[in-house]
């Protein structure tokens, strides 16, 4: 029999089926809650401080408080990766503004509800092309904000599956925001481009990390507003994500993108990024 996986609820580590929060938790009623998703390799949490900082700016956001410490987190982070003996694990993590009485307005009092869970991260480096569709982008204005309410995300994605594709490119104004669940870079001309952190995409930690290592290898890399014409003509488009890394992407709306083949610029980036995770040690995260 496989064993259960343990999470963290509110002070407590118990198997996963047996945690319960409230019906009136405002996460469940509205939607009101922040996440972070972190993967930790061979036991380790991953760019752990980018996370909690971005978990930081989006609590802020929302008025939420943050019920604990950057000490306390690491602390509750690696207890969850270390019950969890499964090799590398996506650890999910999540902050609602807690239990109250149904009222739009926030409550005046109420504890933060706080969960934390483990699930297996599938990491191979076999490279599986995908294919995506342009969609409108029909979200709000805060999409910087890791918020639970993720209806809008969910209908893309699933519209893209429809479509036969594997994520949604979303467009708005004309302009390349992001992933439905990804942040989004082209090539073109030897030139890798994404758009420019603002409050129409998430701040990636995989995103940023991908920069930093462009940049620092002297591989030219442009952060600024891309159109939908240039999302066509690209010679190459990747979706990354803490989770999945960076997924290149062979065919747009059942066109080729560049040669439909895996670019030369992925296969440097991709390699650049696999060396820097084998000499990942965790010392960050401690």
């Amino acid at each position: 029999m496989q064993q259960s996986s343990i999470c963290y609820l509110n002070g407590d580590f118990l198997p996963l089926e047996e945690a319960r929060v409230s019906v009136l938790d405002r996460g469940f009623i509205f939607g009101d809650g922040i996440y972070e998703m972190i993967p930790a390799f061979s036991g380790h949490a991953f760019r752990l401080q980018e996370h909690l900082q971005r978990l930081q700016n989006s609590l802020d956001a929302v008025h939420i408080r943050n019920p604990h410490s950057l000490e306390e987190w690491s602390q509750l982070i690696h207890a969850v990766i270390e019950k969890n003996r499964t090799g590398h694990q996506a650890i999910y993590l999540q902050v609602t503004r807690g239990v109250a009485h149904r009222d739009h307005a926030f409550p005046d009092v109420s504890e933060p509800t706080v969960f934390i869970m483990s699930n297996p991260l599938p990491v191979s480096r076999e490279v599986k092309p995908v294919s995506a569709t342009i969609l409108e982008d029909p979200r709000w204005n805060n999409c910087d904000i890791k918020a639970i309410s993720l209806l809008p995300n969910v209908l893309l994605r699933q519209k893209a599956r429809e479509r036969g594709a594997y994520e949604a490119i979303l467009i708005r104004d004309g302009l390349l925001t992001e992933g439905a669940a990804s942040n989004v870079f082209i090539v073109r001309d030897g030139i890798v481009r994404t758009s420019p952190k603002d409050s129409r995409i998430l701040p990636g930690i995989t995103r940023d990390l991908i920069v930093e290592l462009l940049h620092k290898h002297e591989i030219p890399c442009e952060e600024r507003e891309i159109t939908e014409a240039d999302v066509r003509a690209a010679d190459e488009i990747w979706l990354t994500s803490s989770t999945r890394e960076i997924v290149p992407v062979t065919q747009l709306d059942g066109v080729p993108v560049g040669t439909g083949e895996l670019g030369p610029v992925w296969r440097q980036t991709v390699e650049l990024y696999q060396s820097f995770k084998d000499t990942f040690t965790g010392a960050e995260a401690a």
